[in-house]
């Protein structure tokens, strides 16, 4: 049976958390690979109570695993959660986040997929979480196209199913600080002409918690992706 890890970030996400576990612990229930899946949620260094809930959702849930570490940002902490479940041997990793934007139900056409791709990502082509974000996902395509000469529909998107070993191999590649991990990696993976398969996804508002997006945060970020970019182009 294969044995799947889903890979969660978590920071300041005391509202949320509860939710997410519950939504998301039922999948692995589900795919429970002989009693091997996990649900691994990491705690970025929060300052709220975040992972002191996520203790406390583990007593009784057996396939949970909860994990906390000093903040470091979204993308140090995804490649963080994808190193441990590659050290675990799992069979197929699965990302999404902890804001309860994505369906744990929509996860199912994704697994009936993976053997045939190497990446199966969820394309959010009906978004609900306000202009801003949208507007970030639109410029980082044209972004992606003028750097890497790649088209990529929706590439920085938190759900997706990876078949581990191809993740293995090309894991590696990017830089471990690097701020758009799951941005990076689809870039690889289309041009190392992997097999990459989109499906459609709903993507609710935000949760709660706070959203971090503002144009001072889409300067930043547009500024430090184009560092980014330029320092891993050379590798790839």
């Amino acid at each position: 049976m294969d044995k799947l890890y889903i890979i969660i970030p978590a920071y300041n996400e005391e509202e949320t958390i509860g939710s997410v576990i519950n939504d998301w612990y039922s999948i692995v229930e589900k795919f429970h690979g002989g009693g091997q899946s996990r649900l691994v949620i990491i705690d970025d260094g929060s300052k709220d109570n975040t992972y002191k809930i996520m203790q406390e959702y583990a007593i009784n849930r057996p396939l949970f695993q909860p994990l906390t570490k000093s903040n470091s940002g979204h993308g140090a902490t995804v490649l963080y959660g994808y190193y441990y479940a590659i050290h675990a041997k799992a069979d197929y990793i699965f990302q999404t986040d902890s804001d309860g934007q994505t369906l744990p139900e929509e996860f199912i056409p994704f697994w009936n997929a993976r053997k045939k791709y190497d990446m199966v990502i969820g394309y959010r082509n009906k978004r609900q979480d306000g202009f801003s974000r949208i507007f970030v996902t639109k410029t980082l395509k044209m972004v992606l196209k003028l750097c890497f000469k790649v088209t990529v529909t929706d590439a920085n998107t938190p759900y997706r199913l990876m078949e581990k070993e191809t993740l293995e191999k090309y894991i590696e590649l990017i830089p471990k600080d690097f701020n758009l991990s799951n941005v990076i990696l689809t870039v690889i993976y289309i041009k190392k002409n992997l097999a990459v398969k989109y499906i459609p996804i709903t993507f609710k508002p935000r949760q709660g918690g706070i959203n971090s997006i503002n144009m001072k945060n889409i300067i930043k970020i547009g500024k430090q992706a184009v560092v980014d970019f330029n320092r891993i182009k050379k590798i790839i």
